[in-house]
């Protein structure tokens, strides 16, 4: 019988820990100091349109956390629950899961590591992997994206990720986003990037201003 994987609405965000215990931030709550132009754009957009942006967000991440869970199921051969989310919700994230079998019919897919949590010791923050695999020959990351577009703050947010697998013993040859389109009218598209490193410095200062804000507010 092919276990289960129950998918929760209300999801716990994983807590980082590094071996002596010490709680540590996310990739994404360290790369949250970016002002993120596209995003204020589009909250301007809805405004305009007459739309509360709050519920357009909200459906949005169901459908993303939802599409993420489906994806990680299949990657894992288990089976699913979506039991606590709406139809029209499932069947957005159903769409999604359909452009991802498109995608990998393309590629030699094999998955090393899915929905993966890991913590740098090193520099002391954490993040989850979406998926390693071995695709066409290559270990490759790819992170996958359900929104309307690729923005530049997702390739910082990969060189994080290079850096957890690396401390972890996977040295990676490069990084992608897959972005899966929601609606039937979308397909997918994919940016490929090799060097990092640029990327990892412009992480580096983000994690520097981080720890930074937070010895200021407690005041040392």
């Amino acid at each position: 019988m092919t276990e289960q994987i129950k998918q929760q609405k209300t999801k716990i965000h994983t807590v980082y820990k590094t071996q002596e215990g010490l709680r540590v931030p996310s990739v994404t709550t360290i790369l949250g100091i970016l002002d993120k132009p596209a995003l204020l754009y589009w909250a301007w957009q809805c405004g305009c349109d007459g739309i509360d942006y709050r519920k357009v967000r909200d459906t949005a991440a169901d459908i993303g956390t939802l599409a993420h869970y489906l994806i990680l199921c299949d990657i894992k051969g288990k089976e699913t629950d979506v039991s606590e989310y709406s139809q029209q919700d499932i069947d957005k994230a159903e769409t999604c899961l359909l452009k991802y079998w498109e995608w990998r019919k393309g590629h030699d897919f094999k998955p090393i590591l899915a929905e993966m949590p890991l913590v740098s010791e090193r520099y002391q923050f954490g993040g989850t992997i979406d998926c390693l695999a071995e695709l066409d020959g290559a270990l490759v990351l790819i992170d996958h994206k359900t929104g309307k577009g690729i923005y530049e703050e997702m390739f910082y947010q990969l060189a994080g990720y290079q850096q957890l697998l690396l401390e972890n013993g996977h040295a990676i040859q490069s990084a992608r986003i897959l972005r899966i389109g929601r609606d039937e009218n979308e397909g997918f598209e994919e940016q490929q990037v090799v060097n990092l490193d640029r990327h990892w410095e412009l992480f580096l200062h983000c994690l520097a201003i981080y720890n930074l804000r937070k010895e200021i507010k407690k005041g040392v």
